[in-house]
């Protein structure tokens, strides 16, 4: 199955240090002929750190995919009845998002697209970037790979000597996995040595 024609959505979460690892990802379903539809959390969208500033990421995203970035649940929720996504796709997604997702809190226009997606039985591809992946959102991390529809690009420890709790997606398998996602398929394997990263 290929990109071309397919409307994705695709939801950033406030992990800023990931998003250099993302828009080349991003880049490469637009390639592919993919229709993308941006979606940020206000985290994104107003936070300035030593990776950018937010405003920056907002227009960079924006002039890529030609779309206005969705910035409110109200404006997230057409998604689902009447701009329904072939798939949703959030990468990052921070450990904070995650929680919110695994037990069902819609508080972000992020979250919300995953929600309308899922109830159009589409798939929704995760790409997650967390500190306590191996701790208190583990629990968390495991009911969504049990979720029927939700997909994860292949992650791993990203610096098991200094965070041993901390797991990251290998951004490059980004396109691979919706891929398999589209055709309602997890790509294996789903555990991958990420602090090697690219193997």
């Amino acid at each position: 199955m290929q990109l071309k024609g397919k409307r994705l959505g695709f939801g950033l979460t406030g992990s800023h240090c990931t998003y250099d690892a993302v828009i080349p990802e991003i880049q490469k379903l637009l390639d592919a002929g993919a229709e993308v539809r941006p979606v940020v959390t206000s985290t994104v969208q107003n936070t300035n750190t030593r990776f950018g500033q937010g405003e920056d990421w907002i227009k960079l995203i924006e002039d890529m995919t030609g779309h206005k970035v969705i910035d409110s649940i109200v404006k997230a929720e057409p998604l689902g009845p009447k701009i329904p996504l072939d798939c949703m796709i959030i990468a990052p997604l921070t450990g904070n998002s995650m929680s919110k997702l695994a037990n069902a809190l819609t508080d972000s226009p992020v979250l919300m697209a995953a929600k309308a997606t899922l109830r159009n039985h589409n798939p929704v591809v995760l790409g997650i970037s967390t500190n306590d992946a191996l701790g208190l959102n583990g629990l968390n991390l495991m009911r969504l790979m049990a979720t029927k529809n939700i997909y994860f690009i292949p992650y791993g420890q990203d610096a098991p000597e200094k965070k041993p709790n901390s797991m990251v997606a290998r951004m490059s398998m980004l396109m691979p996995t919706v891929l398999n996602a589209l055709e309602h398929k997890q790509i294996q394997p789903v555990i991958v040595e990420r602090y090697k990263d690219d193997l």
